[in-house]
C-alpha cells in the first residue's frame, strides 16, 4: 500500500524522497525490521492473551525428557507469525505483482486450514484435530491454484536471448513471446531479448540449468504435449505442496526447531529470488532471469523476520508454540516460493530437515508393518519418529538437538545457494 501511494506522490507532485520505495532493497529491509517489530512486541501481548484464555498445549505421554514441562504452554503462536508476514507485505509490496498475489493467498489459505485443525484440538477437546483427508483436500487445492496460475497467467514470464531470427529456447510449448528489447553487456555488446512465456524449472549440477516440464509429457508423443503438460506440472505442484507442508508440520516437535530451520530456508530463498529477478546477477551467474519475481524478496524478508522475531518467544523453553496454525502455513509457504522462484527441484536440499522428518516417519511406518506381516511383530528402524524424537530418546537435550539440526540446515542452505555455479 505504501509502495502504490509513495509511487503516486512521486508522479504526481514530485514528493522529494518518494522514489527510494522504488528499490527492493529498502523495502526488503523495511519489511523485515516491520515483522521483527511485530513479532516481538506483540508477542508478548498475544502470549498473554492465550494464557488468559487457556489455550494451552495438551502434550501426549511419550515417555520424553521434559514433556511434562510443555504441557499449558500457549499455542496457536502461528498468527503472530501470519500477522507479522502480510502486514509489511502489503505496506511495502507491489500488490498488483502476480507473484505477490499468489504467496498472499497461500499465506492465508494455509493459515486458516491450520487455524481450523488448532480451533478443533483447543476449543473442542478432540486431540486429533481437523481431519486428515480435510487438511490434505486443503493443501491439494492451493496446489492447483498454485500451478494453474503458474502456468497460464501471462505475468509468468522468463527471459530468452534472441540468437539469429529466434529465441534460444528450449521447447515449442514456449509462445506469447513479448517484442524484442536490447540490453548492453559490461562490454558495451548489445543483445536482443524477449520475454517468454514457459513452464520451465531449475536444474541443479546440469549444464544449462533449465528444464522444461513439457519434455517430461513428451513421451506421450508431441500432440499430447499441450493437453499432458498443465497435467503433470499442476499434480508435481500439488505433490510439492503437500510435502513440504507436512515436512514442516513434523518438524515443529522441539522447542525452535521449525522455526529455526524456516528463517535458513527463508534466507536462501530470498537470495533465489533475488538473483534470479535481477538481469545483472543472472546474467553474470548464468541462470534463469524471471522478470518481477524480485518483488518476492519484500514478502521472503518479512518471512525472515517474522520466524526469527517468533524465536524470540519460541526458542527453549517455549513460552508458546506456533501449532499448526504456523506450521502448515510455513511449509506451504516455502513450497509456494520454491516453485515460483523455479527451485522445486532443489527443495530436498534446500528443505533437507524437513525431508528427513518425513522420510523417518514414512521409514518407521512402513518396516513396522513390513516386520508385523512377516514376522508376526513390529520393529522399529529408530527409536521414535520423526526423527528429533529418535535423538531424544538417545538422550540428547532438546536445545542440543535444536542447535545441530539448525547447523545442518545452514550447510544445505550454503550448498543450494553454491549451485547457481555448479554445472
Amino acid at each position: 500500500m505504501l509502495y502504490h501511494l509513495f509511487t503516486y506522490l512521486r508522479e504526481q507532485y514530485g514528493l522529494f524522497g518518494a522514489g527510494i520505495f522504488y528499490y527492493i532493497t529498502f523495502r526488503a529491509a523495511a519489511a523485515i525490521i516491520l515483522s521483527l517489530i511485530i513479532t516481538t512486541v506483540m508477542g508478548k501481548g498475544l502470549i498473554r492473551y492465550l494464557r488468559v484464555k487457556q489455550i494451552g498445549e495438551t502434550v501426549r505421554d511419550l515417555g520424553l525428557q521434559g514433556e511434562n514441562q510443555k504441557k499449558g504452554t500457549p499455542t496457536m503462536g502461528g498468527i503472530i507469525i501470519i500477522a507479522a508476514i502480510l502486514i509489511p507485505t502489503l505496506l511495502f509490496a507491489k500488490l498488483t505483482n502476480v507473484y505477490v498475489m499468489l504467496i498472499l493467498l497461500s499465506t492465508v489459505w494455509l493459515g486458516l486450514v491450520g487455524f481450523l485443525d488448532d480451533y478443533i484440538k483447543v476449543f473442542k477437546k478432540n486431540k486429533e484435530g481437523l481431519a486428515g483427508k480435510f487438511k490434505v483436500m486443503g493443501q491439494v487445492g492451493l496446489g492447483i491454484i498454485i500451478g494453474l496460475t503458474m502456468y497460464y497467467s501471462d505475468s509468468v514470464v522468463t527471459t530468452r536471448e534472441i540468437i539469429g531470427d529466434s529465441p534460444a529456447i528450449y521447447n515449442e510449448a514456449e509462445r506469447q513471446m513479448s517484442e524484442p528489447f536490447i540490453r548492453v553487456d559490461n562490454e558495451g555488446e548489445e543483445h536482443k531479448y524477449v520475454h517468454v512465456k514457459s513452464v520451465t524449472t531449475t536444474i541443479p549440477f546440469v549444464k544449462g540449468h533449465e528444464m522444461s516440464y513439457s519434455k517430461i509429457s513428451a513421451v506421450f508423443g508431441e500432440g499430447a504435449i499441450k493437453v499432458v503438460t498443465p497435467i503433470i506440472y499442476v499434480l508435481f505442484v500439488i505433490f510439492i505442496i503437500v510435502a513440504v507442508s507436512n515436512g514442516a508440520n513434523m518438524t515443529d516437535g522441539l522447542d525452535g526447531l521449525a522455526t529455526g530451520t524456516s528463517a535458513i530456508v527463508g534466507v536462501c530463498l530470498a537470495v533465489f529470488a533475488y538473483v534470479s529477478g535481477n538481469y545483472v546477477f543472472a546474467d553474470y551467474l548464468g541462470i534463469m532471469h524471471i522478470p518481477y519475481i524480485g518483488e518476492l524478496s519484500i514478502y521472503i524478508a518479512a518471512f525472515i523476520g517474522a520466524c526469527v522475531g517468533f524465536l524470540w518467544y519460541n526458542a527453549y523453553p517455549a513460552q508458546v508454540f506456533m501449532g499448526d496454525t504456523g506450521s502448515l502455513a510455513i511449509g506451504g509457504i516455502i513450497a509456494a516460493l520454491a516453485i515460483m522462484i523455479r527451485k522445486e527441484l532443489l527443495i530436498p536440499i534446500i528443505c533437507g530437515i524437513f525431508l528427513a522428518e518425513n522420510l523417518s516417519v514414512m521409514i518407521q511406518v512402513l518396516y513396522f508393518k513390513y516386520t508385523k506381516k512377516r514376522h508376526g511383530e513390529g520393529k522399529r528402524v529408530f527409536l521414535m519418529a520423526p526423527l528429533h524424537h529418535h535423538y531424544q530418546k538417545l538422550g540428547y537435550h532438546e536445545s542440543k538437538i535444536v542447535t545441530r539440526f539448525w547447523i545442518v540446515g545452514i550447510v544445505l542452505a550454503v550448498f543450494s545457494i553454491v549451485t547457481l555455479k555448479l554445472q
